[in-house]
């Protein structure tokens, strides 16, 4: 790769505190709104991904969101004594469960998300559609660039 000069460096610089800047902006505020409904984030975040993607093996959301198998099997059993979601056996499978939501969780989880989801919406709106596009794409280029570089 060329050398950069020193202004192409400041660039990168700024742009990385920029990024920063607004990500935690972005965080704050979605935190903010998830303490409202007196949610844990790891919490809402199973709830989310149970709400959006059906049915999860336990060891699929421990991956998913790097918590470790003794802590997502506390963080389950909560959830399951607050009646918001049940394991159910994997068919073929004795030894593995899938987690689910249950009735309980899904009404409550579809009052809650649509006005997630809408925050999120209200925060992206200073941005037009084809700038959200076209963040996507340099964000998931830079991305896969750094992961996929070797040495």
């Amino acid at each position: 790769m060329a050398e950069r000069d020193s202004s192409g460096k400041e660039l990168d610089l700024q742009l990385v505190r920029v990024l920063r800047n607004m990500v935690k902006e972005l965080y704050d505020s979605l935190e903010s709104d998830i303490d409202n409904y007196g949610l844990s984030r790891e919490t809402f975040q199973i709830l989310e991904l149970l709400y959006n993607k059906g049915p999860q093996p336990i060891q699929k959301i421990s991956d998913t969101f790097s918590i470790p198998s003794g802590s997502i099997t506390y963080v389950v059993d909560k959830l399951e004594k607050k009646g918001l979601v049940e394991r159910v056996p994997i068919p073929g499978d004795r030894r593995k469960t899938n987690v689910t939501l249950t009735d309980e969780g899904r009404s409550q989880f579809d009052l809650i998300f649509p006005k997630h989801a809408e925050l999120i919406s209200d925060h992206l709106s200073f941005a037009t559609d084809e700038e959200k596009l076209e963040l996507i794409r340099v964000m998931k280029k830079i991305g896969y660039g750094i992961k996929n570089r070797k040495g």
